[in-house]
């Protein structure tokens, strides 16, 4: 593979374009280390080695690095390092490694921005949000489906102690009255009886 082009970078790097169209960055030492050169070819192997022994360890580092500073997605991590410079195989190879140890999980990074957002956003705005983070379709509706119905949840058992709701004494037209309050509402039907079937499975 020959090497077309060495042109300077920021922070003392190098970037190495090759004949296919390919580059990756390397610091000036580096390059001196392993003999680039404009013009000159560079085999399969070296250029391998490189990959694996300078650039995947030093973009694990660099993901270890943003991952301290914030919580991000998939798709945010690979971007960095495509635009740090970083090959696609590369890239791949360092979000595999923090995925591994569940440093980066996108189902988890849906579920605290939906609950850190659903206050004063609609679930559509949450959606393209998400979106625009990377997160699969699939994903964000797991997600939303998980944050909402926890919550809803939760405002109906909270609810049903306000109502002093027992369910060992409530006799069925009791029952009754209380699910017509939890509809009115707005409580879905599925949440209301979960919650009244959890509490009598309480008591037993």
């Amino acid at each position: 593979m020959e090497i077309t082009e060495i042109s300077p970078a920021k922070n003392g790097r190098r970037v190495v374009s090759l004949e296919d169209g390919s580059s990756f960055p390397l610091y000036s030492r580096e390059v001196s280390v392993y003999a680039l050169r404009a013009g000159s070819e560079i085999a399969q192997e070296s250029l391998e080695e490189i990959f694996r022994d300078v650039l995947l360890p030093r973009a694990k580092k660099r993901l270890m690095y943003l991952l301290q500073r914030q919580d991000r997605t998939e798709y945010q991590l690979r971007d960095k390092l495509r635009r740090d410079g970083y090959p696609e195989t590369v890239a791949d190879e360092a979000v595999s490694y923090v995925k591994s140890y569940h440093y980066v999980d996108d189902y988890r990074y849906a579920c605290a921005y939906i609950s850190s957002q659903q206050q004063t956003k609609s679930r559509n705005r949450i959606r393209a949000g998400l979106r625009q983070r990377g997160i699969s379709a699939e994903l964000i509706e797991q997600a939303l489906e998980e944050v909402y119905e926890t919550e809803e949840e939760e405002l109906i058992a909270r609810l049903l102690v306000r109502k002093k709701y027992d369910p060992e004494t409530a006799d069925y037209r009791e029952k009754g009255r209380i699910y017509r309050f939890l509809a009115g509402r707005g409580f879905s039907s599925d949440a209301i009886r979960r919650v009244m079937e959890q509490q009598r499975n309480n008591c037993r």
